[in-house]
């Protein structure tokens, strides 16, 4: 019994120091977050999305069209990213971001069941500003939240098809992430997700001349922005 203890008494050095290694990583960059102000840049997928709300409107043959965003096509984001420091856990970021995409739409006659597609692109310009809510590092990464505001342009609005929305729009968004600290920089997946607080429909058409398109545009009364965006920031 003797023997086995001071066996047991001399290993024991050697596994707490083995286990006492696996916990402290080597940290790369540990001093990156106390930086004031620095730049990055970020891409990503999203998918853009409106909340359709239907007008009822019955044309002159009595028909009552209604529609509907069945699927979505993932669409492409770059930006940049100016981020300050404030605290130990809260940066103020603003990311200028370029957004390209489309939006799909499928318009349903009520009673005959008659289907008419159609297709509009949205390329925005957007300024969202972001709270980056971070929790304290661990080892090489650090989860956050983030939350916000946005102000987005679009750049050529297509005329003359059955959906045509306003230029301008404005929301909030929310999103998680997680920076993960590389030998050289910092890497961060993050999921947001933007929510549009206007209504974006622009129901003034004189600029369709199409009279066989006046019964889609006209089945429309709101539509507010959705789109969702998954990015990798490199900072």
């Amino acid at each position: 019994m003797k023997k086995t203890t001071i066996f047991f008494c001399l290993l024991l050095p050697l596994f707490s120091g083995h286990i006492t290694g696996q916990h402290q990583k080597l940290q790369h960059r540990p001093y990156v977050d106390q930086r004031l102000f620095h730049l990055g840049f970020t891409v990503g997928l999203h998918t853009q999305d409106l909340i359709l709300t239907q007008s009822g409107y019955v044309n002159e043959n009595g028909e009552v069209w209604f529609s509907e965003i069945p699927n979505y096509t993932p669409g492409f984001s770059a930006g940049m990213i100016a981020d300050m420091h404030l605290n130990r856990y809260l940066n103020l970021r603003a990311i200028p971001t370029l957004s390209l995409g489309e939006k799909h739409f499928v318009f349903r006659e009520q009673l005959s069941g008659e289907e008419f597609s159609t297709h509009i692109r949205n390329n925005y310009l957007s300024l969202p500003i972001h709270l980056k809510i971070s929790t304290g590092r661990i080892d090489n990464f650090r989860p956050y939240f983030l939350l916000g505001g946005y102000g987005s342009i679009e750049l050529g609005s297509q005329k003359k098809q059955a959906v045509l929305l306003k230029p301008y729009d404005f929301g909030i968004e929310l999103g998680v992430g997680c920076d993960f600290y590389l030998p050289l920089f910092k890497l961060a997946p993050e999921l947001k997700f933007e929510f549009g607080m206007i209504d974006i429909l622009n129901t003034d058409r004189t600029d369709l001349t199409d009279e066989s398109l006046q019964k889609y545009a006209r089945s429309l009364s709101k539509a507010t922005q959705r789109m969702i965006t998954l990015s990798v920031h490199f900072e």
